[in-house]
């Protein structure tokens, strides 16, 4: 713990990522991406919620003390079954003073596509923002088509199962080192 105006505060020393598992965790990943997709890239006016969402997976990244979680959602991703052995993941989005740090995007997208291969997935895609492909071509994705949704350019992607193993405890995770905001 650490002393700070006489009022103590967890030591943050990890971020897990992992399947929500409360409605409170749910809700917490709609309004990250709220402030991602609405506010901050202006995608959509006031909410991102579709469809999808009833049928999703939610998976989300939390910080961590030695205690326990003590923190906000700071990143999120969903995946959903189109049809049988076929998933896609989307909504991928991270709190912006955590991006490019201790690879909690990389982390979600791993966990996204290895949790649906542990459930039969036979092909993972992504419509994928053009500035995130070199992300996506690092972690063994590769581009099927270049589309525009949401009248910005993406590429649709597909994963290479090959290098995610599938996943059957998802509860659990993945946990990355230690975290300092930005």
């Amino acid at each position: 713990m650490i002393d700070d105006l006489c009022v103590e505060v967890p030591q943050i020393s990890n971020c897990r990522i992992r399947l929500a598992t409360s409605a409170r965790e749910i809700g917490m990943a709609r309004q990250l991406r709220r402030e991602v997709f609405c506010r901050e890239q202006r995608i959509f006016p006031s909410d991102d919620h579709d469809e999808i969402d009833a049928a999703a997976l939610v998976l989300v990244a939390v910080l961590e003390a030695e205690t326990g979680p003590v923190g906000p959602v700071v990143g999120t991703v969903r995946i959903h079954e189109s049809e049988p052995g076929i998933w896609y993941g989307s909504r991928l989005a991270v709190h912006t003073a955590y991006r490019n740090h201790r690879g909690i995007g990389s982390t979600l997208i791993r966990l996204a596509v290895s949790t649906a291969h542990g459930k039969g997935c036979k092909q993972f895609l992504a419509h994928v923002q053009l500035l995130n492909v070199p992300m996506f071509e690092r972690l063994h994705w590769t581009t099927v088509a270049r589309e525009d949704c949401f009248d910005r350019p993406h590429h649709l992607m597909h994963a290479d199962l090959t290098h995610y193993p599938p996943c059957v405890t998802p509860r659990l995770g993945y946990v990355t080192g230690v975290l300092e905001a930005r």
